[in-house]
């Protein structure tokens, strides 16, 4: 009987621990759910105005956020703009500039090639002998180099200008030694020297073809045309990789939006070289 009791006993004792720690349990996980929900419901509060509970925006963040999306927004503008612009080059593919008329050859008026130079050594002799092949009659083309060189360049270009003098060209070496305005001033220096009516502008490292002022001269027939820019093409376009990517990026710009905004009627802008100027365009413009 004595073993019986005693057992009764530690089951009981048993049985009652065990309701004690799932009371206590029980009470554990109701403050545990408690304390998650206030938890919880304290960032809600702090962050419901945020991308993540687990963070709370700043004024950094914000202008961060402000300017990404700014960016992202014009990039997108442009990119539109860059699609409109490949569907009018389609759309107007067939349309093809036209002078309004043509001069007859004793009307041809006179043009100044201006040829800007700033230590050229290595282009020189070969912008002068494309200059010098270009189809226009000789009493109506003046040859301008404007060389504001400091190295070897004066001498050579000296030299040149002189030896093609000499072959009957009306060819000027103009050289400065103050670079006051660096190109631009160099050619407003040209122009007051310059005899012609028309002022045809190449950069040191260009080619022109031998009919590129007969081709662009006849659309100034129209006395409303102050500028005609040229296209550039390119003489070592596949080079190599990088001239390839530079092809590509150039030609973005001369093949593609040059083309559609002269066809579409819009702004057209002048790329600083390879064109042909109207004189009394850049006088009446403030020079």
């Amino acid at each position: 009987m004595f073993f019986l009791e005693t057992a009764e006993h530690v089951k009981r004792a048993h049985e009652q621990a065990w309701a004690e720690q799932a009371a206590r349990n029980e009470k554990l996980w109701q403050q545990f759910g408690r304390l998650q929900s206030e938890f919880i419901d304290a960032w809600h509060w702090r962050t419901q105005g945020n991308i993540s509970v687990l963070y709370q925006l700043d004024t950094f963040d914000w202008t961060v956020l402000i300017l990404y999306f700014t960016i992202l927004g014009v990039l997108a503008i442009y990119g539109a703009y860059r699609i409109k612009q490949v569907i009018d080059f389609w759309r107007y593919r067939r349309i093809q500039p036209t002078p309004r008329a043509f001069f007859a050859e004793e009307d041809l008026p006179p043009i100044t090639v201006q040829l800007p130079l700033f230590n050229e050594m290595y282009v020189v002799e070969r912008l002068l002998s494309a200059v010098t092949a270009v189809d226009y009659p000789r009493e109506r083309l003046e040859i301008q180099v404007l060389d504001d060189s400091t190295d070897e360049t004066v001498a050579l270009a000296r030299a040149t200008v002189e030896k093609y003098r000499c072959e009957g060209f009306d060819i000027h070496y103009i050289h400065r030694t103050d670079r006051t305005g660096f190109k631009a001033g160099a050619l407003e220096n040209g122009t007051k020297q310059a005899k012609g009516e028309l002022l045809a502008i190449f950069d040191a490292d260009f080619v022109p073809k031998p009919d590129c002022l007969r081709k662009l001269v006849h659309f100034f027939t129209d006395p409303g045309v102050g500028c005609a820019q040229m296209r550039w093409s390119h003489i070592n376009g596949r080079y190599n990789l990088l001239t390839r990517l530079q092809t590509i990026m150039l030609d973005g710009h001369f093949v593609i939006e040059q083309t559609v905004r002269n066809r579409t009627g819009g702004f057209f802008n002048f790329n600083g070289t390879a064109g042909i100027w109207r004189r009394r365009a850049i006088e009446l413009s403030g020079g």
